[in-house]
């Protein structure tokens, strides 16, 4: 087996480089990280679970965004002290972490649920949900605009930066015209109660969907580890010290590490890791942790107000059309226009970092560890993945199509895969902070036992969905 895998050199000792801009000019990562969670948990599992159980379990909600905050916590801890990817430190444990890692990434997110649901929110706002074009065609009109934004600049994350950011001030804009239009003080009082109403769960619902339901309240599965990217091409912390990833497409590219650094435990070190960790915290805090939580009591609250009074639980693509018909309804045409524009910028921003998220996650695991990867550069992976991801998407998008298969089925698998990944990824975060990072930058004890307590959490979870499927099946 040493054969397939590439040596992991040894990380380099250099200087954390100082942070010299204040906080809003290298802002950022934590925005693209909110584009990709408000498209999963926020749109479409939490209103519909608002829809068939009222607010009684909200508190799920808020407590999947505040325990996936300080998995980002740790991700972040890792890429400033390093500027390595999440993915390189979990293969310093075990090399077989590379495949099983690949292996998650495509069995959760092969199946392109978002695309497809960003192409019926499309076709809704233009020509109506049963109005011209195929499900196919609207989809791979969305994923041709993706290539587009990836492929058309020369680097690829200024575009995914600034076309999620438009996307989540679009969001968020809409959702607060909608709360203002269609709330009622009865409204916000189930919402608060439900946040209050801690431990809950519905007698019918299985610990499968409440597993779901946690783990994409916020981004999900292994979306979070995207953060690692985002921060390196922002040249946050040590992640200063590796090049951006250049489009292929664009002329010449350059030869990325593979490997990171590590600082000496100096005074100078410590005060820059601390100056960096303050941004992480920022980062996290304000868009992360803030914003996430807004949009998805927003969505709640639109699906209490709209959908749960009249006993509407939306089923096949239907969802976000369901809520801006009622909106039609109840305010007029500007309802639902709005509410299909914030449909369809919330899950093509999802699309969007899907889509560079996991052709980021491959291409960096290849590269890393593979035998004879890095005669190629990162950037080539990156688009060899991202081009056969988008092919794949629109090929299973038509066969999905032809066999009656809707998109909701494939947006739950891909929660649930990605609660099993996060019952093996969030106790190996905190496990290789602590391992080989300089003492300045090991989580504390408060990061500790949050982190310890996310672990159990998820692995708990994670056990349960093991015995109850087995139950099922022996049923």
């Amino acid at each position: 087996m040493k054969k397939l895998y590439e040596p992991l050199a040894d990380f380099k000792s250099a200087d954390l480089p100082e942070k010299t801009m204040p906080f809003w000019k290298i802002a950022g990562p934590g925005a693209i990280l909110v584009g990709l969670s408000i498209g999963a948990g926020e749109i479409v599992i939490w209103p519909r679970i608002a829809a068939e159980y009222g607010g009684s379990m909200v508190w799920a909600a808020v407590l999947g965004v505040f325990l996936q905050l300080w998995i980002n916590f740790e991700v972040g801890r890792w890429t400033v002290a390093t500027g390595e990817t999440v993915y390189t430190g979990y293969c310093r444990v075990w090399r077989g972490f590379a495949p099983l890692f690949i292996l998650i990434t495509v069995l959760s997110w092969i199946a392109p649920g978002w695309a497809r649901a960003s192409g019926l929110a499309l076709k809704a706002l233009l020509v109506g949900p049963v109005g011209w074009g195929t499900d196919t065609f609207w989809t791979v009109v969305t994923f041709g605009t993706v290539a587009l934004l990836l492929f058309g600049p020369k680097m690829i994350y200024h575009s995914v930066e600034r076309t999620i950011e438009l996307l989540v001030i679009i969001v968020t804009v809409g959702l607060i015209v909608v709360a203002i239009a269609v709330g009622s003080a009865n409204t916000w009082k189930e919402l608060g109660a439900g946040i209050l109403n801690v431990g809950y769960k519905a007698p019918n619902m299985t610990v499968k969907a409440m597993f779901i339901a946690i783990v994409f309240a916020g981004a999900g599965g292994t979306a979070n580890l995207f953060y690692t990217f985002y921060l390196r091409d922002k040249n946050i912390g040590m992640g200063a010290r590796l090049p951006q990833l250049q489009n292929p497409l664009r002329g010449r590219t350059e030869t990325v590490p593979s490997t990171g650094f590590v600082f000496e435990d100096t005074a100078q070190n410590r005060d820059r890791f601390k100056a960096w960790w303050s941004y992480i915290k920022k980062d996290q805090l304000i868009f992360f942790w803030a914003l996430n939580t807004v949009t998805i009591l927003l969505f709640i609250f639109g699906a209490l107000a709209v959908l749960h009074p009249q006993g509407i639980v939306p089923g096949k693509g239907t969802l976000i059309w369901d809520e801006a018909q009622v909106l039609g309804e109840v305010w007029g045409g500007p309802g639902r226009v709005i509410f299909l524009l914030v449909g369809v910028a919330t899950l093509f921003g999802t699309q969007l970092a899907l889509v560079d998220g996991v052709s980021r996650s491959i291409a960096d695991i290849v590269y890393t560890n593979f035998k004879g990867a890095q005669k190629r550069e990162l950037s080539w992976w990156y688009l060899l993945v991202a081009g056969t991801w988008i092919v794949a998407g629109c090929l299973i998008t038509f066969v999905m199509e032809q066999k009656g298969v809707s998109e909701l089925g494939f947006l739950f698998n891909a929660a649930y895969m990605g609660g099993f990944a996060m019952a093996i990824y969030v106790p190996l975060t905190l496990y290789i902070n602590h391992r080989f990072l300089p003492k300045a930058a090991k989580p504390k004890s408060v990061s500790t036992v949050i982190m310890v307590l996310a672990s159990l959490v998820y692995i708990g979870f994670a056990i349960s969905c093991v015995v109850w499927e087995i139950g099922r099946l022996i049923g």
